[in-house]
């Protein structure tokens, strides 16, 4: 017990078997159906968490992804404080998030989205100035931070703009200054690119990747945009109906979930693309070069009927990319392996 305890201190984050249950009234359609659960509600509960079991270091950059309504979200509200878990050990930073002791708040930062805390009719400064006070910065250390922040993210002539004349990329980076002033040590981004345009979401990216190296911050990230995750993360988390499917390297995403393997034929003479067809999938086909996918395990034996029947001048094999196997996670094609 001990020694589990020295080795959760050494840890940002640490969440053993976390649970989380919902209550919620079982409606049935149409008028009959709504009066019903007025007067004699059916209860029901989801299980939005099941036993979920991770630990993150003290300066991670690690994407936590999944199809929608996979628990992302519920996950990083239980480790921020905002939802009480029904069951589970749960630790960031050596407090219980839960408690929302000022030590503990001061030290992380939730940013959603789909969620503002820019007061919607006020200049964003006068956000600044609140968080400010909230936080307990001092005069020098908000002013050095502000110019920082403002700097990098290319915000200083929006400072005095009210809110709701900014465009959502403007306001998004507004969002992260409000966020950041506080210079927390763990950061919860959910979906901070999403409804961005390109330039505004490489902006973002950019300071995520930057504040993460340069303050040793540990970050947790949610996205639905795979650049998101492939320009900042190698540890993927991939969560599905509650439970964890994989925990690793984002290149061992394909190794271990990857159906498929791909085949590049350079080819010496023409060929007939309907033979290649009775092979394996013909992806693309544009002489002289084939592109086919086949079926893991069938591939030696595709390579070897290329060879013998195609005039083929060179031939590799590829795993899947990358971008499919994280595009199946968000449709929610992944299946748990039995252990």
């Amino acid at each position: 017990m001990g020694e589990n305890k020295r080795s959760f201190n050494e840890k940002a984050i640490v969440v053993e078997q976390l649970t989380k249950n919902f209550e919620v009234t079982d409606r049935k359609p149409g008028f009959l159906g709504s009066l019903r659960s007025i007067i004699a509600p059916v209860k029901k509960s989801i299980r939005a968490l099941k036993s979920v079991s991770f630990t993150i270091d003290q300066g991670e950059l690690v994407g936590f992804i999944g199809p929608n309504g996979a628990g992302k979200t519920t996950t990083l509200k239980v480790l921020s404080g905002l939802l009480y878990p029904t069951s589970g050990f749960v630790q960031v930073l050596g407090f219980d998030p839960w408690s929302r002791r000022p030590e503990y708040l001061k030290q992380i930062s939730l940013v959603m989205g789909q969620k503002n805390q820019l007061w919607w009719d006020l200049p964003a400064v006068d956000t600044f100035e609140l968080n400010k006070a909230i936080y307990e910065i001092p005069d020098k250390r908000y002013k050095d931070t502000l110019a920082e922040l403002t700097e990098i993210l290319e915000v200083k002539k929006l400072l005095s703009t009210q809110v709701r004349r900014l465009s959502l990329g403007q306001r998004m980076r507004l969002e992260l200054v409000a966020a950041l002033l506080h210079q927390p040590k763990v950061l919860f981004l959910d979906e901070p690119t999403i409804g961005l345009d390109v330039v505004a979401q490489e902006r973002v990216r950019d300071f995520i990747f930057d504040y993460n190296r340069r303050y040793n911050a540990t970050l947790m990230l949610t996205s639905h945009n795979m650049d998101d995750l492939i320009d900042l993360t190698k540890r993927v988390i991939v969560i599905y109906k509650g439970e964890i499917l994989f925990d690793g390297n984002l290149k061992e995403l394909v190794g271990q979930f990857a159906k498929e393997k791909i085949i590049k034929v350079y080819l010496s003479g023409e060929a007939d693309v309907k033979k290649f067809a009775e092979i394996g999938k013909v992806k693309r086909y544009s002489y002289p070069q084939a592109i086919l996918s086949v079926a893991r395990e069938a591939t030696p034996m595709a390579a070897a009927e290329l060879l013998q029947n195609f005039p083929v001048a060179d031939l590799t094999i590829e795993e899947e990319p990358i971008e499919d196997i994280i595009r199946r996670v968000f449709r929610g094609e992944m299946v748990k392996k039995k252990t």
